[in-house]
């Protein structure tokens, strides 16, 4: 049976892994089943507390902490219904692993680190993962951190293989209070920030009638 053909193209979610100094691609992964609802909280960055100086209420020091949260599912049985090997051997391991190593360092930057200390390097520098990107549409293609990974697997083969599971990340958007504005992550965030403003000059300003007042 063939598609209706004005049927829009259905685009994933995903992360993207890029090199931050070169820009490399080095992995894309996209959510099987794109979520069917994402959390986003704003924390303004003012300038003092309460009770603080009066000339500080309105001033803004910076960006505000941008933090998502993102619940996916992930499932193997059509992989497992055209007997696709990987699914087969060893269930979702590899999905699921594709994601757990962004949070991990290499196995070869733990051995130089240790071999490092072995060696008496008294200041060692910690270790730099490439640039994550959350990618939400084309509007939305944000430098981030992972600050939460939480998986629960909730079928498995006979081989005990997780063959469906539920994955709960926690983002945070790197701004360039964070990684600075020459940095590959704050040039992004730059691009996130100014197309956002030109989506809220596309956004109707309304009327003081529709408060129900005809002045301020």
């Amino acid at each position: 049976m063939t598609t209706f053909p004005g049927s829009p193209k259905l685009l994933k979610g995903g992360i993207v892994l890029i090199d931050p100094e070169t820009s490399a691609v080095k992995r894309i992964i996209a959510l099987q089943y794109n979520p069917d609802t994402i959390s986003r909280t704003l924390q303004v960055q003012g300038i003092g507390g309460e009770g603080g100086d009066r000339s500080e209420a309105l001033r803004l020091k910076g960006p505000p902490v941008e933090t998502i949260k993102v619940e996916a599912e992930i499932d193997a049985t059509d992989q497992l219904e055209i007997a696709d090997g990987t699914a087969t051997q060893v269930g979702l391991h590899a999905q699921l692993a594709a994601l757990e190593i962004i949070v991990y360092p290499t196995s070869g930057q733990l051995q130089t680190r240790n071999s490092m200390a072995q060696s008496g390097t008294l200041e060692i520098a910690p270790m730099e993962s490439p640039l994550t990107l959350f990618v939400w549409s084309k509007q939305r293609i944000m430098p981030v951190r992972i600050t939460e990974f939480s998986v629960t697997e909730e079928a498995f083969d006979p081989s005990l293989n997780p063959i469906r599971a539920k994955i709960s990340l926690g983002l945070r958007v790197l701004s360039v209070n964070d990684v600075g504005f020459t940095h590959k992550g704050g040039s992004l965030f730059m691009t996130y920030l100014q197309n956002k403003e030109q989506l809220a000059v596309r956004s109707k300003s309304g009327a003081l009638s529709a408060l129900g007042i005809t002045g301020i």
